[in-house]
């Protein structure tokens, strides 16, 4: 919003404190200013001319060489370019000695022989913005009208003496979308009073009534709550006063017609947009608020044509839509230069309708966007009125009485308790009643007190930020001045913060798995329906759940694993020469039962990860070492021991679909409900590893929320050892279906408190043992914590183990 200085001073008496001293006093109260540019640009000695006569040039055909009367006394020789210029015009003249933007001084000069006493000026050299003039005056030398004063210093003429306050608003504060809204700040800010317009001093009503003319009703009542409209005859179109020009360029907007701009002045001034109707134009002199009917289009005043939807409101005559209530009028029901007769409107839209409108057209207007932030409600009638008065002034318009309206819900203001003691236990001050009250009133509440002492605090219906008693404080704070809150200690119960114990986790496997050399993915969370069918055991028979409106096929339904963003990651990745891939995913997939889903589906936290490459690069001393199911596991394996899960997880060999048959091993928990399966680790079917283009890549899932529930990632710390330990090796001959894992479980059950580590070592399968049959040796380490242990203690120990594995498997020490 940009706030002229010179015309907010006609509210508000400003005098004492110049542009940039309000623009620092606003922005510490809380409307931060972005800049106070100055509109003129370094003009000085620039006065208003009239052109008394104008003659070509004797020695250049693109010349002219004019006598003007600059109000100096005598007339003055001044050769022009333009090709507008002409006899009987007002223009700017910069005298001998002006100035000019860019440091241009104005001298006596010869032009192809001819003298030049000054120079008539355009309105870029005069530093103004052509653009936001009126299309015939953006080229050529700016004319000025015909009751503009000789010799008057153009400064005054065009309002360049004037600074602009640039506000850089939050969307709460829209109240400062206007400027009597930013008067209503400054006058809290200041302490001053108000100077405010009277809407109705220039409505002269004629005769005839309004509801002889327009009859009006809203079909729409949710999307619009009021409308009312005022029906003003015999107007002339034409350009706008001056004064009223100035002001719109000042704003940024550029003037258009006396009638238009006057519309958008009063828009400026109340926050309340205005739309006038070619009245001739209106079929059945009818307007209804409703909603655009299927298929319906509209030609908007930019020329556009724009294919309606039945959510979106329209302003619609007897027979067809003239208007998109809120953002743009219909260019069927333009006012032109053969208007004479003006229906003006002036109403409350819902301001999200307007929005979602906008959004969808890709239309965004001045009106839009004040209708999005909502309307002060109570200033509906009141910008009517003005709007109607300045037509009767400047277009000479007769307005009709009384106001044509259809009202379907009434606003009433925000009535709010407070108290003293709230206001200073929250701000930490120690405000009197009658501090409080003063800055309350300033800003135009309305204070009563209760019987408990309490106030009831009334808002004005501008103020529609303000909801609850916090607000207030807000508002208290920022008029006393934050700079005078006094720094107080915090009071209250204190809750120190902290992780909840899935965010730890979480955060732990990132650590773990980064620490490991992997790097974390974000994918989407989205994908293919073919993708979904690809893991079938990971997504549990979860069915495909479709986006409403879906980027791309490739994009279209829900994930119900983790495991296909990896893989489409990996093949991105190795198409661009990263051959060494190592990525892991926290995320969630989505799972449901239903076709068409009537309840929310379940979103399920997983871990992924995959490898693929080499674990070691080719060097000058060794071969590339590539990755294989072991470092999959591995990994996992360091993980859970963190976790404090390695007494509950387990792996077994399994083909779930997706998964190399022979090279998988199903994740499993042991917890008090029985035996879980997490998830699989393994390599990846040839199949997807073809589909993908992949070489052999080992992926892991696994569900988190088991994790969540018995990890235990306390650190546990123990002194090193002090007694020796007594190694023991063992190689049994069992059937080639005995697990090692098996075999490691047994032996820790039978060995006792003695054993403190079985791990397997060797595997040996051949003819020499049976084609049915496998040698598998294992490494025990006997320890005890507190003295040395004997051969005899090692040996029974031993021996229950040998025992135990030829009772339980049939096992054959090897010789």
């Amino acid at each position: 919003m940009n706030v002229s200085y010179r015309w907010l001073s006609e509210y508000i008496d400003l005098d004492g404190i110049a542009a940039k001293e309000l623009a620092e006093m606003m922005t510490r109260g809380g409307i931060e200013i972005d800049s106070v540019p100055s509109r003129n640009e370094g003009v000085s000695g620039v006065v208003v001319g009239y052109v008394k006569k104008r003659e070509k040039h004797p020695d250049a055909d693109k010349l002219s060489v004019c006598t003007v009367d600059a109000g100096t006394g005598e007339d003055l020789q001044i050769v022009c370019g333009a090709a507008n210029i002409g006899a009987d015009m007002k223009v700017p003249v910069a005298v001998v000695g002006a100035k000019l933007p860019g440091g241009l001084n104005i001298k006596r000069a010869k032009l192809r022989g001819v003298e030049s006493q000054g120079m008539i000026c355009s309105a870029r050299e005069l530093g103004i913005n052509d653009k936001l003039l009126p299309k015939e005056q953006q080229e050529g030398i700016l004319i000025l009208p015909e009751d503009t004063a000789v010799g008057r210093d153009i400064l005054d003429v065009l309002a360049l003496d004037d600074s602009i306050l640039e506000l850089d608003l939050t969307p709460n504060r829209s109240d400062c979308l206007s400027m009597l809204g930013v008067a209503y700040e400054v006058s809290a800010l200041t302490g001053r009073p108000l100077r405010l317009p009277d809407p109705s001093q220039d409505i002269y009503a004629a005769a005839e009534k309004t509801s002889d003319y327009v009859r009006v009703s809203i079909s729409a009542p949710e999307q619009c709550s009021h409308y009312t409209a005022r029906y003003i005859r015999g107007v002339k179109v034409g350009p706008a006063p001056l004064w009223i020009q100035n002001r719109l360029i000042a704003a940024g907007v550029r003037p258009i017609n006396n009638v238009v701009d006057i519309t958008n002045y009063v828009m400026l001034e109340y926050g309340q947009p205005l739309h006038a109707f070619d009245a001739a134009r209106v079929a059945g002199g009818r307007i209804d608020v409703r909603l655009a009917r299927p298929g319906e289009t509209l030609v908007t005043l930019d020329d556009q044509e724009r294919k309606l939807e039945p959510q979106m409101l329209v302003i619609a005559d007897a027979d067809k839509a003239i208007g998109l209530a809120g953002v743009m009028g219909g260019a069927n029901s333009e006012v032109s230069t053969e208007t004479t007769d003006i229906l003006l409107e002036s109403a409350r839209f819902d301001g999200s309708t307007i929005r979602r409108t906008s959004r969808q057209l890709g239309l965004r207007s001045e009106a839009s966007a004040r209708f999005e932030k909502e309307v002060d409600p109570a200033r509906v009638r009141e910008a009517l009125d003005r709007a109607a008065g300045l037509l009767a002034r400047y277009a000479e318009g007769i307005v009709t009485e009384g106001i044509a309206e259809a009202q379907t819900a009434v606003s009433a203001p925000a009535v709010i308790e407070l108290s003293l003691s709230r206001v200073n236990d929250m701000l930490g001050t120690k405000l009197s009643a009658l501090e409080v009250k003063t800055i309350l009133s300033r800003l135009q509440f309305e204070v009563q007190v209760n019987g408990d002492g309490a106030w009831k605090v009334t808002v004005p219906s501008r103020r529609s930020d303000i909801s609850r008693d916090v607000d207030l404080v807000e508002e208290i704070a920022r008029l006393h001045g934050y700079d005078e809150i006094p720094t107080t200690l915090i009071e209250g119960p204190n809750t120190a913060g902290s992780l909840t114990k899935p965010q730890a986790i979480r955060r732990e496997l990132r650590s773990i798995w980064t620490g490991a050399g992997l790097h974390e993915a974000l994918c989407y969370s989205v994908t293919s329906l073919p993708r979904t069918q690809l893991f079938a055991e990971l997504a549990a028979g979860a069915k495909p759940i479709a986006l409403a409106m879906p980027m791309s096929e490739e994009r279209s339904v829900l994930r119900t694993t983790l495991i296909p963003s990896l893989l489409e990651s990996a093949a991105y990745n190795l198409s661009r020469k990263n051959g060494d891939i190592a990525l892991f995913e926290i995320g969630n997939v989505y799972h449901t039962d239903e076709d068409t889903l009537t309840r929310l589906p379940q979103e399920k936290p997983r871990a992924s990860m995959l490898l693929a490459g080499n674990r070691r690069s080719p060097a000058w001393n060794g071969k590339a070492e590539p990755v294989d199911f072991y470092d999959a596991k591995g990994i996992l394996e360091k993980l859970f021991e963190r976790l404090g899960l390695s007494d509950r997880i387990t792996y077994e060999a399994a083909q779930p679909a997706g998964f190399h048959p022979g090279r998988t091993a199903a994740i499993v928990i042991r917890t008090e409900r029985g035996a879980e399966t997490l998830g699989y680790v393994g390599q990846a079917h040839p199949d997807t590893q073809r589909e993908f283009d992949l070489p052999d890549t080992y992926i892991a899932e696994f569900e988190l929320e088991p994790i969540y529930e018995y990890a235990d990632s306390g650190i546990e710390y123990r002194a090193l050892p002090k007694y020796p330990a007594i190694e023991r090796d063992l190689a049994v001959v069992v059937d080639r279906g005995v697990a090692g894992g098996a075999l490691t479980e047994t032996i820790a059950a039978s060995a006792g408190e003695l054993l403190e580590s079985v791990k397997v070592f060797d595997v040996y399968t051949g003819d020499r043992i049976g084609g049915d049959k496998k040698s598998v040796a294992l490494a025990l380490v006997y320890r005890h914590r507190e003295r040395t242990l004997t051969d005899e203690e090692v040996g029974e120990a031993h021996s229950r183990v040998l025992t135990q594995l030829e009772q339980s498997y049939g096992a054959e020490l090897r010789k």
